[in-house]
């Protein structure tokens, strides 16, 4: 899992982004999906998608946001609101395809 803050397009917004890549060519990648989970201060928000291709770039991925993409402010309220530290519980699940 990869994770990565970036800056919003144009706009002064930075936010987080987690995505799965796997280490298969892009063919063997989509027959799996899988989910993310981020959580804290009683609240979460799950993502679920298909893993990319260990071949697609990170800058390719996170450009593209295809992934769990949660605004800095955001994330700070799941970290319990105190604005100082970023505690964040991210799992995962991936799964092949029937």
């Amino acid at each position: 899992m990869d994770v990565d803050a970036f800056q919003l397009g144009m706009a002064p917004v930075s936010a987080y982004i987690a995505f799965l890549r796997f280490m298969v060519d892009d063919n063997e990648a989509k027959s799996y999906s899988y989910s993310l989970e981020v959580g804290g201060n009683g609240r979460k928000m799950i993502w679920q998608g298909v893993p990319r291709s260990i071949q697609d770039s990170h800058r390719k991925v996170r450009d593209s946001f295809d992934g769990l993409v949660i605004q800095c402010s955001m994330a700070l309220f799941f970290s319990g609101g105190a604005w100082k530290e970023l505690k964040l519980r991210v799992t995962s699940r991936i799964w092949k395809e029937q």
